[in-house]
C-alpha cells in the first residue's frame, strides 16, 4: 500500500483508509478515505496499456460536459515508478425511488448529442482491448463494420478462431442497419458500469464513440440488470427506428466478439448463431 500513499500525497491526498474494491478484472481499484473526501484510485502497470488511464479520463470529460448523468470527476492521472494510475472522486450509491425514468432520461439525453461523422478524434479501449474510433465514417454501416467487427474479426483469428462467409454476411447487413445520425455512446452499458445515487444515476468505465445509438441499448440487454421500464420510457423519450428490437443480436455481435477475445471459446458459439442468422 506504500506506493498508493505515495501517489495520494504526490496529488496533495491526505490518506486516513485504504480499502480494495471489487469489480474490475484489468486494474487494482482501492477506496481512498481522506480528510476532506473519498477518492478511487484504480492502478496497472505503467507499460500494460499505453495511455488507458489518460484516454478514459479524457473520455470521461467528454461526458461530464453534457450532463446526462452523474460522471465521476477526474481528480488525475500519470505514472508513478512502475504504475499508471488515474483518481477519480468517490460516487455515493443509493436507490433513488424512480430510477428507471431517471437512468432512460439521462441516456436519450446522451444519445442526443449528435455528430456528422461515425467514430472519434482518438481510439480508446473496451475492456483491455484497443477499440478503433478512427478514421471516422460518414454511415453506421460502414463504421460497424471497419471500426468494430473486422478488428475484432482479426484478432479472432489470431486467437485461432475461424468465420465462414463474412463477405457475405457484411453484404447482408447493409439493408438492416438503420441510417441514423451517429449519437454519442458510453459504449460499455453492461450493468455494472452504472450506479445510482440517491437521486440521480452515474455512469463510468467508459468506451464512447459516435455510434449507431442502438448499441448501447443492446449492451444493456446482453447481460441483464436493467428494468424494463428503461428501454419504455426511453423509446418514449427518444423513438427508435422501428423493429429496433429484431436488430439486438446485430449490435451484441461486437460486444460477443469482444468477450471472445478477452475470455475465450466460451463465446465462440455464439459469434456464430449470430452469424448465422445473417447468412
Amino acid at each position: 500500500m506504500q506506493h498508493i500513499k505515495a501517489i495520494c500525497k504526490l496529488n496533495a491526498i491526505n490518506v486516513q483508509n485504504i480499502c480494495p474494491l471489487s469489480g474490475g478484472d484489468i486494474n487494482d481499484t482501492y477506496k481512498i478515505g481522506s480528510s476532506k473526501k473519498d477518492y478511487v484510485i484504480k492502478l496497472n502497470q505503467a507499460n500494460r496499456f499505453p495511455k488507458m488511464f489518460e484516454l478514459e479520463a479524457k473520455s470521461l470529460d467528454i461526458l461530464s460536459k453534457i450532463k446526462s448523468f452523474v460522471i465521476p470527476e477526474v481528480v488525475a492521472y500519470g505514472d508513478f515508478k512502475n504504475y499508471t494510475y488515474l483518481i477519480l472522486g468517490y460516487v455515493e450509491s443509493g436507490q433513488p425511488q424512480n430510477a428507471s425514468e431517471i437512468f432512460a432520461v439521462g441516456l436519450a439525453k446522451l444519445h442526443q448529442n449528435k455528430s456528422e461523422q461515425f467514430g472519434l478524434g482518438f481510439n480508446n479501449y473496451i475492456g483491455r482491448l484497443t477499440q478503433t474510433n478512427k478514421p471516422q465514417k460518414d454511415n453506421a454501416l460502414d463504421f460497424y463494420i471497419d471500426l468494430r467487427l473486422k478488428p475484432q474479426f482479426r484478432l479472432a483469428r489470431q486467437n485461432g478462431f475461424e468465420f465462414k462467409n463474412l463477405d457475405n454476411f457484411f453484404k447482408n447487413i447493409e439493408t438492416i442497419i438503420p441510417k441514423e445520425s451517429a449519437s454519442l455512446i458510453h459504449g460499455d452499458l453492461w450493468a455494472g458500469n452504472h450506479l445510482f445515487t440517491p437521486t440521480q444515476a452515474c455512469i463510468f468505465d467508459p468506451a464512447i464513440a459516435y455510434a449507431p445509438r442502438e448499441m448501447d441499448l443492446a449492451m444493456m440487454k446482453l447481460f441483464g440488470g436493467y428494468n424494463e421500464n428503461i428501454f419504455k420510457i426511453y423509446n418514449e423519450l427518444f423513438p427508435l427506428e422501428p423493429d429496433w428490437t429484431s436488430r439486438i443480436p446485430l449490435w451484441q455481435l461486437y460486444y460477443i466478439l469482444v468477450h471472445l477475445n478477452l475470455f475465450g471459446s466460451s463465446y465462440y458459439i455464439q459469434v456464430k448463431d449470430i452469424l448465422n442468422q445473417y447468412q
